[in-house]
């Protein structure tokens, strides 16, 4: 660990301890397959004029070619360890299951004041550094408070009939359906963490790392019992090992594809209103020709996509991400 960081130090990807930004957005990336998706979250935060940095967590399965990629934009990076229960559980309908538990670390990430973790299939469309003011539990609390992390919801609609899915994870077991009828206090405000299901979706996760909450989570992570029931990794955890002590974020914040189709959560959903698409499921924006496009919200990457690469290939940079 140690030779990592100063390879990162040596590299640049990190900065010395007094220049160190207190606060930061952070998204996981194992291989190359997320990388265009990186590249333009890191891109749209920047369009969208977000004062923090985002910070790339790879773990060792990362190859050399992506960190060429990261170097080249100026992305900074950090060496993370590759999280996995004590007991395997098997994700063989979702393997990218897999990878998600490791989207745990941003709370151990003690050297920060506040990190929010973002998944790489997203876009950011407004500016959303108020997450950064967000009030929740100091780290002292140790995650015994009412605010442990903020976070949007689950959509528990399965609104593709996935057959692996929880049974209970039907339309009226949906947070989001809780506020169909008030679809404007949508916008401003998320339901209550106790609603529908209760459970947080983990693409964006607001937290103040505490050594304290992390080790709350690396002990649940050493109960086989409790792992096995986790249907959907580190969201599953996050729901049940802070049930209801978590702040329901607004929809807008981690704006799923699939709350916009029609007879899903379209009564709340507004275009103008979303701050971070989050382009759950495959295809991926990124996978897809324009031509093959079906999904409007597909088509606003694959749009600002063009202006990254154009802007890129303008300073000399074309490597095929």
């Amino acid at each position: 660990m140690a030779q990592k960081q100063e390879e990162e130090r040596q590299n640049g990807n990190t900065k010395s301890g007094h220049d160190e930004p207190k606060r930061v957005w952070t998204t996981l990336i194992t291989n190359t397959k997320y990388l265009s998706g990186l590249l333009m979250l890191d891109h749209s935060l920047k369009k969208a004029g977000s004062k923090y940095p985002l910070i790339a967590l790879y773990t060792d399965t990362f190859p050399p070619e992506g960190h060429e990629a990261l170097k080249r934009r100026n992305i900074p990076s950090k060496h993370i360890p590759y999280l996995l229960p004590s007991v395997a559980k098997e994700y063989t309908n979702d393997p990218r299951f897999y990878d998600c538990w490791s989207k745990l670390t941003p709370f151990s990430l003690l050297e920060y004041d506040r990190v929010v973790q973002l998944d790489s299939d997203m876009l950011v469309l407004k500016n959303m550094d108020e997450l950064m003011e967000l009030q929740l539990d100091p780290p002292e609390m140790n995650g015994d408070g009412n605010r442990v992390y903020a976070a949007s919801h689950a959509c528990a609609c399965n609104p593709l009939k996935k057959p692996h899915y929880p049974k209970h994870w039907v339309p009226a077991n949906c947070g989001f359906t809780s506020q169909h009828d008030t679809p404007d206090d949508a916008q401003i405000h998320g339901p209550p963490p106790t609603a529908g299901i209760g459970s947080p979706n983990g693409g964006l996760v607001v937290c103040n790392p505490s050594q304290g909450v992390y080790d709350k989570i690396l002990e649940a992570m050493q109960n086989g019992d409790l792992t096995d029931s986790y249907d959907f990794a580190d969201q599953s955890l996050l729901g049940d090992r802070f049930y209801g002590r978590w702040v329901g974020l607004p929809y807008i914040y981690n704006a799923l594809k699939t709350l916009r189709w029609k007879g899903v959560h379209d009564a709340i959903w507004r275009d103008d209103q979303v701050k971070n698409m989050h382009y759950i499921l495959s295809p991926k924006p990124w996978d897809q020709k324009p031509e093959e496009t079906e999904d409007e919200t597909h088509r606003w990457w694959q749009k600002m996509n063009d202006e990254r690469l154009k802007h890129e290939k303008a300073n000399g940079i074309d490597d095929g991400f």
